[in-house]
């Protein structure tokens, strides 16, 4: 496979922009496997991590696919091929995503808050041990994604407020069935962002277990802010 190696600082989005263009040109077909990932790190000068995260982005947007044991092939020859029916769904109403996005936010942020002043001591139990699976689990992308789903659905339960727990679950059902192709290659596959969501909901815990409303506000805030700076790319 004739890439660029890279030489300057490492960035899987630039490795995958390179094998889209071998992929658009017909130097990759369809059904074509790709590399493994120690050779294609190898070929671009970069650590299997960034590699992998290059592959799982390609995957989000259906270019290639992933077996179990890490080979790749590609299954689109261009964007015109790409048939994620959720994605297109997103795209022609792009509108109505960022809505919900904002909705969400606005309502997750103060369940943080409130469930920081009114969490029992059964809650905080029940969110660590979602903590500690989402730990175990990086890089699985569908148990990633279902101690995630979980840990948010059991924090607005921690806010005691029946009323807010349907908003949640109203707005999120609508949300997660559009993107749940896109969250599992791009956030729960791609291991070095897996670990960095497992970060952020261990500090929104840290700071509901201590009590903190703002704190624990702001935590919410920001790790919903990186989600969603993910999703976008796509949309």
């Amino acid at each position: 496979m004739e890439v660029k190696r890279l030489t300057k600082r490492n960035h899987y989005e630039e490795i995958a922009e390179q094998i889209k263009l071998l992929i658009t040109s017909g130097k990759l077909k369809v059904g074509d496997k790709l590399p493994s990932t120690k050779e294609m790190s190898e070929q671009f000068g970069v650590g299997r991590s960034t590699t992998r995260e290059a592959l799982s982005a390609l995957k989000a947007m259906g270019w290639i696919e992933i077996r179990q044991g890490g080979g790749c092939r590609v299954i689109s020859s261009s964007p015109a091929d790409l048939a994620l029916p959720e994605l297109q769904s997103l795209r022609s109403n792009r509108e109505t995503l960022l809505e919900l996005l904002e909705v969400r936010q606005s309502l997750e942020v103060s369940n943080a808050a409130i469930a920081a002043e009114k969490r029992t001591d059964a809650d905080l139990s029940a969110l660590n041990e979602l903590i500690l699976e989402m730990k175990h689990s990086i890089g699985d992308d569908r148990e990633g994604e279902r101690t995630d789903l979980l840990f948010h659905l059991t924090l607005a339960k921690a806010a005691h407020n029946r009323i807010m727990v349907r908003l949640f679950e109203s707005i999120t059902n609508q949300l997660e069935m559009a993107i749940r192709e896109i969250r599992r290659a791009e956030l729960y596959a791609n291991r070095s962002v897996s670990e960095r969501l497992y970060k952020e909901h261990l500090a929104i815990f840290t700071a509901i277990a201590e009590q903190d409303a703002a704190l624990a506000a702001d935590r919410m805030k920001q790790h919903l802010q990186h989600v969603e700076s993910i999703l976008m790319k796509y949309v």
